[in-house]
């Protein structure tokens, strides 16, 4: 009945004979008003407070602007409420997919949607034209109601591999001219939320945002590559752009222009609507797709010690880490950068290693392998490399150094996954765009990296706990990031040192614990060598238990940049996980979301010296009920971890 009361209420609003349309969240704190006049322009606001100011929104096509002096033909609006099942589940098995839809359909034959979640607001053209169009722009503007703060991840050119720092500016503090890429988050008035990014991206460019040098934001797009030169064996030079960002069928839905907003810090880390606004599933089977651990070489540059051969790209340096994937129930090892005779050459494996003998041993010991590739090399014979990987039985692939978001980059993604799919083959996408769910069509896509991770540790001091904090908030909004934790060394900033072939970390050993916990990474990586594994017994058995996908997410508590405290259910079980940045703080912890019965508790806490001494840590293991309340003490730099066994 409320729904229906909520519906005829719309309806009202939506008159034939006015010029404005208003629509509500299904709880109704989240209202948008859409304004058709010259142009079609929308505001926002959550309660009584706007957020958004008079926004237009056109697609230039060249010989037309759709959204420039629009004829609306009608007005029309639903309402869905429903479960939504997940294939990967990121962070739930299940979505909540509650949503109020308005539907302004114009001459001549496109329309403009509007949807409105309790957590957000997304809106996309669709066009019903029978030829092919040419898209020269889209218009994206974004007009802020006040000089709200930003978490923006500013690039110096739009072939990126989305890797950057979050600047902490003022809107107007921006000069005009810089850009970013997404998801970029706005903080506005009351602890206002508003998560920027885009959904259902397919056949089109990623969307990128400009500052004008006030409280606004414009869009920006690469534009298709007419020609270009090779420079060295994974970049290009001398390029030469058309004037427009897409040619593409005229009959076809736009990408989800996606808007998560929140009052709380907590609610805003568990938003998917990237997912939900993403089309439904393309693969018929799916049962062979396998999320998990993976242990990984190119981080520690096979680093390994306590052996009687000398270590390098060869078979008994790989069997050593699968013997150790092996031991710890770890299902994966990646064969990154080095396998193959040169990096153009992808087919056939550097004559130190035999491949074949090494896919073989890990299957002996239950362990698959994934192999790294140049998107390029893959490009150049996407189905005869693909068909000679299954052959051979690898895993899945590991595609890299992209750094190109262009409509034709994006059309690869999709290629390439299916290609893999068709194969049975699992693919994960390194020096890459951020998330924009492809995923939820081809959920062998298993992990993105496009974020500035661990990697960075080897040549910078860049990954601070802020830094890591802060991903939660941004980056992880717009879908699973391969951020490659597990570090073994860990160091505070005294006594940290840049290293490339035996990197570290700054922060504790309990913040790289907690990271299994807090971010969303279905193929989650061990960067470490697995000799330090082996030294750090205690903690290398408690990160080998950690699911890398899970039937429920709960953020406990949260603040942007700060800390934040994680909740992960699998079957009877709860992870826990809570980091912070260089604050030392103290969080408090209401059990009473477990289920019924009694739990062993294993903690894994920042030690008394963990300051001064990051390594240092403290396992502890109680018996817990929901009824238990309690006392997280972390280190500056610190973490926390749990895992609660039901007995």
């Amino acid at each position: 009945m409320k729904s229906f009361c909520s519906l005829l209420l719309i309806a009202f609003a939506l008159s034939a004979f006015s010029k404005d349309y208003t629509i509500t969240s299904p709880d109704g704190q989240i209202s948008v008003t859409v304004s058709v006049d010259a142009q079609v322009k929308w505001s926002a606001a959550v309660g009584k407070q706007a957020i958004f100011t008079n926004n237009s929104l056109s697609l230039d096509l060249g010989a037309s602007v759709l959204g420039a002096n629009p004829k609306v033909v009608s007005a029309k609006t639903s309402a869905v409420n429903e479960l939504e099942q997940t294939v990967v589940a990121v962070k739930s098995k299940t979505i909540r997919n509650n949503y109020n839809q308005l539907v302004l359909k114009f001459k001549p034959d496109y329309s403009v949607s509007f949807r409105m979640f309790d957590n957000g607001i997304a809106y996309r053209f669709e066009t019903s034209m029978k030829e092919e169009i040419t898209v020269k722009s889209e218009e994206v503007s974004l007009n802020f109601a006040g000089d709200y703060g930003v978490l923006f991840p500013e690039e110096e050119t739009l072939y990126s591999h989305y890797e950057r720092l979050y600047l902490d500016k003022k809107l107007s503090e921006l000069a005009a001219g810089k850009f970013c890429s997404l998801p970029t988050l706005v903080k506005a008035d009351n602890n206002i939320k508003i998560g920027i990014t885009e959904a259902d991206l397919f056949d089109y460019p990623c969307l990128f945002m400009e500052a004008t040098g006030k409280t606004a934001f414009k869009s920006k797009y690469p534009h298709v590559i007419l020609k270009s030169d090779p420079k060295g064996d994974r970049e290009i030079q001398h390029i030469q752009e058309a004037d427009y960002i897409a040619k593409t069928s005229g009959t076809r839905t736009f990408p989800w222009r996606v808007f998560m907003i929140s009052a709380e810090d907590a609610r805003l880390v568990e938003n998917q609507m990237v997912f939900l606004l993403s089309r439904e599933c393309n693969l018929t089977e799916t049962n062979w797709i396998k999320p998990g651990l993976v242990a990984w070489d190119w981080w520690n540059e096979n680093n390994i010690y306590g052996v009687d051969f000398k270590a390098g790209l060869d078979t008994k340096t790989y069997k050593y880490y699968i013997d150790f994937a092996s031991k710890n129930m770890i299902p994966y090892i990646i064969l990154d950068e080095g396998w193959t005779k040169t990096t153009l050459n992808i087919k056939e494996s550097n004559p130190t290693l035999d491949l074949q003998e090494l896919i073989a041993y890990g299957k002996s010991k239950n362990v698959d392998i994934i192999l790294w590739c140049l998107w390029n090399a893959l490009d150049n014979d996407l189905n005869g490399t693909l068909d000679l990987y299954a052959k051979w039985g690898a895993k899945g692939i590991k595609v890299d150094f992209m750094a190109r978001s262009e409509q034709y980059m994006v059309n690869f993604y999709e290629r390439a996954a299916k290609a893999c799919a068709d194969r049975k083959l699992l693919i994960d996408f390194h020096g890459a765009f951020k998330p924009s769910g492809m995923a939820r069509a081809y959920p062998n896509i298993i992990n993105y990296e496009g974020v500035k991770g661990m990697e960075n540790t080897k040549w910078s001091k860049d990954i601070t706990p802020e830094h890591d904090v802060t991903l939660c908030f941004t980056r992880m909004l717009a879908g699973p990031m391969d951020f490659t934790p597990g570090a073994m060394i860990n160091k505070n900033e005294r006594d940290y040192a840049i290293s490339f072939s035996n990197p570290m970390s700054l922060g504790t050993r309990c913040h790289q614990i907690a990271m299994y916990v807090c971010y969303d990474s279905p193929l989650q990586m061990l960067c470490d060598s697995p000799s330090n594994y082996y030294k750090e017994t205690e903690t290398t058995s408690f990160i080998s238990k950690m699911p890398t996908v899970w039937d429920e997410t709960k953020i406990l508590d949260a603040k942007v940049g700060d800390y934040i405290l994680t909740a992960r259910q699998k079957g009877n079980d709860w992870y826990l996980g809570a980091m912070t940045d260089w604050t030392a703080r103290s969080l408090k912890l209401d059990l009473s979301f477990l289920g019924e019965g009694t739990f062993e508790m294993e903690i894994m806490q920042d030690g008394a010296n963990a300051e001064m001494s990051c390594n240092d840590y403290k396992r502890i293991v109680k018996q817990v009920t929901k009824a238990d309340k309690l006392k997280i003490e972390m280190a500056k730099g610190g973490g926390w971890a749990a895992i609660c066994k039901k007995i």
